[in-house]
């Protein structure tokens, strides 16, 4: 899988992109991830990517052409399944959607910064929108780093036990049970007894039961949505 993140921040980004499975799944060649620095694509002489707002208001304006420029000479390189902005009013990002872009080749995450992208980016040059939450960040490369950790930890290869991740939260739209270790006793605060019976269809029953109850008293919605 490639992963391209335009953005004008890259420095934001290297971190979250060079540590635990995904660094491991980088360097195992699952995933290629390269972070675009959208300057590199701009044609004012002193690398502007943003300009005032036609109307009049507050806060910058990313301007289309640096935009197009840089998705058009990625296009040159490889076919993209997805170019996708992330806005704050975007599709909210989820487990499912995760699960879907694992299965893709090629995607363009476009993280910015100001007030937004000219219009004419979400109508004409990006496939699709996505947001993380009902909230507002300084910019999109959080979003572009926590999308791609999402998707990288589900391609095969990149967790050593791949069935983790199918029994993680969300997977089966539901919330993950209670997990418990060693001690078995701690301050008189007793692991639940099926979890040590060793009835291995005893304790999946217990786990199914406890995602039901805790997804009911946490995330209602998800049951809603089963029930559909």
């Amino acid at each position: 899988m490639y992963i391209d993140i335009i953005t004008c921040q890259p420095e934001l980004l290297s971190g979250a992109l060079s540590e635990s499975i995904v660094k491991r799944a980088r360097d195992k060649d699952i995933v290629h991830i390269a972070v675009h620095n959208l300057r590199d694509y701009s044609n004012d002489k002193h690398l502007k990517v943003d300009d005032y707002a036609y109307g009049g208001g507050a806060g910058m304006v990313l301007m289309i052409e640096p935009i197009a420029n840089c998705i058009e000479s990625l296009k040159q390189h490889r076919c993209y399944d997805e170019i996708i902005y992330l806005s704050p009013d975007g599709e909210l990002f989820n487990q499912g959607m995760a699960n879907e872009l694992s299965m893709k080749e090629n995607l363009i995450l476009l993280a910015v910064h100001y007030k937004g992208v000219d219009e004419r980016v979400r109508l004409h040059l990006v496939t699709r929108e996505i947001s993380i939450g009902d909230y507002v960040l300084t910019g999109g490369e959080l979003g572009a780093a926590i999308i791609t950790d999402a998707i990288v930890r589900l391609l095969p290869g990149a967790i050593s036990n791949e069935s983790s991740a199918l029994t993680d939260s969300y997977q089966d739209g539901l919330i993950a049970p209670p997990v418990y270790t060693r001690p078995e006793v701690f301050n008189d605060w007793r692991v639940p007894p099926i979890l040590l019976s060793g009835n291995e269809k005893k304790i999946e029953e217990w786990r199914f039961e406890q995602s039901v109850e805790r997804t009911k008293k946490r995330r209602p919605s998800l049951i809603n949505k089963r029930s559909k």
